[in-house]
């Protein structure tokens, strides 16, 4: 796996779902490419040093939500078909999520530019390819 897992142990966000937002973040920046091979939950659990049922929790996860395809001769692989593309489920699940954090940005004294630019800039760090070309 090319993808650097870094975990913080201090974090308020749980183990797995760092873990899953890794490898998310590896997919998205074609880190990781469709049918490339994960390490199996225990090598995983043993590489970085955490217990293999978080490292099953993430994968279970990343599975049932499109990202990772099980076999049992294959291993982990991400989903050759690639990620399922946003659907209205998606839609209502990512507005849930970002309506408190605008909100929060926003009693926090944001304004709509310095969110806009934000995420703009987060945006373009998943897309940007390698020597700047686009």
């Amino acid at each position: 796996m090319d993808v650097y897992i870094n975990l913080d142990f201090e974090s308020n966000e749980p183990i797995y779902t760092q873990l899953m937002h890794q490898i998310i973040a590896g997919i998205a920046k074609k880190e990781l490419k469709p049918g490339d091979a994960l390490p199996s939950v225990r090598s995983l659990a043993a590489d970085i040093g955490i217990n293999l049922h978080t490292v099953n929790k993430a994968y279970q996860q990343l599975k049932q939500e499109g990202f990772i395809l099980i076999h049992r001769q294959k291993g982990v692989v991400i989903n050759p078909d690639g990620v399922p593309q946003a659907d209205d489920q998606y839609m209502n699940n990512l507005t849930s999520t970002l309506h408190p954090i605008i909100a929060e940005s926003i009693c926090r004294g944001l304004s709509k530019e310095q969110v806009l630019q934000l995420t703009g800039e987060l945006y373009e760090n998943f897309t940007k390819k390698e020597g700047g070309d686009k």
